[in-house]
């Protein structure tokens, strides 16, 4: 996708769950035989079809098979974890219902309800829209993006926190970023009691690491411009940050 193309300032929660759903290495399987979590065993389509790999003896093979046909028998759940270390890592969980059936010696799940549960709370994502939604492209590279902008240049970080209106920032003792998509960047500002997050919009979207370099350039040349927020000014006097 071109830059002229058309864009949202975020994504929408079908494109928000299969960035999620992309990006995840585990998974736990909710069944009737129990509770089992799983690491490097799942893959998904194109369409948000997720197969699962299992051993033989897994109760989840008994349950697949003994389940009344037709009905739902399991609860696959995600979590989406933040890669930098922050209050409240989880940053959303995915919940999708439906049956799993044995195939080729591997168990395919066939979803009927899928639920993206957010800091904004939960929603249900129609089944269709998440068929058809594609992953953020920079899903699967974001660990290693915001890692490095933390830890290689924190004082990128800082300077970004020039664009965020100082009443978000009052009584801050740290900023991290917290996620970033072809939509924007968003940072969590932590106080002493509490948190809160802000996000940062690009002026285009980033539809690839070269273009996400770019839009952050542009965010940072923007905060140069701008004045050093009065809350952080009085942090470092205070000597709290």
């Amino acid at each position: 996708m071109g830059d002229s193309q058309p864009w949202t300032a975020a994504p929408s929660a079908a494109e928000h769950a299969r960035s999620v759903l992309a990006a995840a290495w585990s998974c736990a399987v909710t069944a009737e035989g129990g509770r089992e979590e799983f690491v490097g065993a799942h893959t998904v389509t194109e369409d948000g079809r997720v197969t699962l790999d299992v051993p033989e003896d897994s109760t989840l093979v008994t349950a697949a098979i003994c389940a009344p046909r037709g009905e739902p028998s399991a609860v696959l759940e995600f979590a989406d974890v933040a890669p930098v270390p922050v209050r409240s890592r989880i940053r959303a969980r995915l919940w999708i219902a439906g049956r799993l059936v044995p195939a080729d010696g591997k168990l395919e799940f066939k979803a009927t309800r899928v639920v993206l549960r957010r800091s904004s709370g939960a929603v249900v994502v129609d089944l269709d829209e998440f068929a058809a939604a594609a992953p953020d492209p920079l899903a699967t590279a974001e660990a290693g993006l915001l890692t490095h902008l933390a830890d290689c240049h924190p004082d990128a970080v800082e300077r970004l926190t020039r664009l965020v209106d100082p009443d978000s920032l009052y009584g801050a003792v740290r900023v991290q970023p917290l996620a970033v998509d072809r939509h924007g960047l968003t940072l969590r500002i932590e106080r002493a009691r509490a948190h809160g997050d802000v996000r940062l919009p690009f002026h285009a979207p980033a539809d690839d690491v070269a273009r996400l370099t770019e839009r952050m350039h542009v965010l940072l040349s923007q905060a140069s411009a701008a004045s050093c927020p009065r809350a952080l000014q009085r942090q470092r006097t205070d000597g709290d940050g």
